[in-house]
């Protein structure tokens, strides 16, 4: 669920919404998703300041909340 999430946030900011790929790392407490975009698309998605990008692990981590599990974003170039 958090996969998809983040993959329909990121494709909707981008330019080139085939360039974006979500890839998940699953732990025992805690799950990390990998986000690859296109390097034109990298400030798109982290924003002025990085808000984008807060914003985003923001509505990620309420998302994983429900299934009391810890999600990380890293954003990869």
């Amino acid at each position: 669920m958090e996969r998809d999430l983040v993959e329909y946030i990121a494709k909707s900011l981008v330019d080139d919404p085939a360039g974006v790929s979500v890839n998940v790392i699953e732990g025992e407490k805690s799950t990390i998703l990998e986000l690859r975009v296109a390097s034109e698309d990298i400030g798109k998605v982290i924003g002025k300041h990085g808000r984008i990008a807060k914003a985003i692990r923001t509505v990620l981590s309420a998302a994983a909340t429900k299934d009391s599990k810890r999600v990380h974003l890293e954003i990869l170039d």
